[in-house]
């Protein structure tokens, strides 16, 4: 069989049997939409079964840190199946790759975290946040302080409740979410969400203070938590303005809110610091950790849990007994193996310090390419996270007509030229999280896709 009939079978095959998420479903079992089969990747390059290979600019979904091809973490996984699969971490049980993957997160962790608590998604471990919420304020005897106020914009999963969390509209609409008892409040978006003449200092203040009147509006004594990125992802890749978080933090600390880093994304290097709190100077109480920790080598999350609530688990334990909250796969030995293996690459290289180097030459280069292009309202980012927020009207940051779709149009073109970056939603964005091994001259070359992507949209639609 020829490698295209190859490819055709699994391609009908795919569309008559495989759920894709975040797909358009009719389209795709009908064969009007793309349908790529991946076979492999080798550093910041993916290949399909067809031999072509693409530049990936977002590290598969913000995840794949150190590379594709990594066979440390190959051989780390092999190692590791061959002398303990699988064993449950329930009543104590444990396993050498977890215990040495939590000492290390802990001593690189912001300071006062105590333990980790380990899941398979970002999900989940948000999931288990929330539940961790309500059991430590049970166990305090304020059974109606219950409510977990989320930021518009902000992602914090797919399910049930941490969609719910999730501020953007795609993860609600006919899901019937968000549901209580979850709120939300301002996205600390400056470029839109800013008024006439205020400065960043200024929006930072007046988030501060719309989360102060909700909380008050609620009962501070109803109030058990606020989760919030450090930068938002998914919800167009948003570093917070000027003094956000230090602002922020006043008012949960004055109405003893729980402070919930969710680090999905920001967690191990990403923004140039090893966590997206150090960067920002942010205390939590709580923070969930997944993608990074792995590469997405396999898939691992986790909830490192601070000493202050970890005392309030312990008063649990005494009065309730064993904690009723566990998933099967919980510290999966292989996939902590895998952790161990890929934190060592994170390390040994430092690429923590890397996406600090090459990611400020990256914020450089998109300035000086795109801060005058007629089509680009905003560039924004940090480290190696970044955005270009596109406007058909740079004076009056006036939006494009949604339905002629610039940012998807914007992303095609990026992936019709070799490379791969991400529309985001809630707006016409192009995002960017590279691989964390990427060099300056790959910078070179993503921003060089990037103008030609964006020129060539901008000239079609001024036709």
């Amino acid at each position: 069989m020829t490698t295209s009939n190859h490819t055709a079978v699994l391609q009908a095959q795919d569309r008559a049997h495989v759920f894709h998420p975040s797909t358009h479903m009719r389209q795709h079992a009908d064969g009007e939409t793309p349908n790529r089969i991946i076979r492999g990747g080798q550093g910041i390059y993916i290949e399909d079964t067809e031999g072509k290979r693409t530049l990936d600019a977002f590290a598969g979904l913000y995840c794949v840190n150190v590379g594709y091809g990594r066979t440390e973490i190959a051989d780390a996984i092999h190692e590791q199946a061959k002398q303990l699969a699988y064993y449950h971490t329930y009543v104590g049980h444990s396993n050498e790759p977890v215990i040495k993957l939590s000492e290390r997160i802990i001593a690189k962790a912001p300071a006062g975290m105590s333990r980790v608590y380990y899941g398979m998604s970002g999900s989940d471990a948000n999931e288990t946040q929330i539940k961790l919420v309500w059991y430590y304020n049970n166990v305090l005897g304020r059974p109606e302080k219950k409510k977990i106020i989320s930021r518009w914009r902000g992602y914090h999963g797919s399910g049930i409740m941490t969609g719910s969390l999730t501020g953007l509209e795609l993860f609600h609409n006919a899901f019937d979410l968000p549901r209580a008892p979850i709120l939300h409040t301002l996205a600390p978006h400056y470029y839109w969400g800013a008024e006439a003449g205020e400065t960043e200092q200024d929006f930072s203040k007046r988030c501060a203070d719309e989360l102060e009147k909700l909380i008050v509006a609620e009962g501070p004594e109803t109030v058990a938590a606020f989760i919030g990125e450090p930068v938002l992802g998914t919800g167009g890749i948003v570093p917070p303005p000027e003094g956000y978080w230090q602002e922020v933090q006043k008012v949960l600390k004055k109405y003893d809110v729980l402070l919930i880093a969710d680090e999905v994304v920001t967690a191990f290097g990403r923004t140039g610091a090893y966590f997206g709190s150090q960067k920002y100077d942010i205390s939590p109480d709580l923070i969930t950790i997944a993608k990074g920790v792995t590469s997405a080598y396999l898939p691992l999350s986790g909830v490192i849990v601070g000493e202050k609530v970890w005392q309030g688990l312990e008063q649990g334990s005494d009065k309730l007994g064993a904690i009723g909250h566990g998933w099967t796969y919980s510290a999966h030995p292989v996939c902590a193996a895998a952790a161990n293996a890929n934190l060592d690459i994170v390390d040994g290289e430092n690429l923590t310090g890397n996406a600090a180097d090459v990611g400020g030459y990256f914020q450089q280069r998109l300035h000086e390419t795109f801060d005058d292009h007629p089509m680009v309202g905003q560039v924004r980012g940090v480290g190696l996270l970044a955005a270009l927020e596109f406007v058909a009207d740079r004076q009056a940051k006036r939006r494009f007509d949604p339905n002629l779709k610039v940012g998807p149009q914007v992303s095609a073109a990026c992936l019709s030229r070799g490379m791969i970056a991400r529309a985001m939603p809630q707006g016409d964005i192009l995002g960017f999280a590279p691989p964390l091994v990427v060099t300056r001259a790959d910078i070179d070359r993503i921003v060089d896709i990037a103008k030609q992507a964006v020129d060539a949209v901008a000239a079609e639609n001024r036709a």
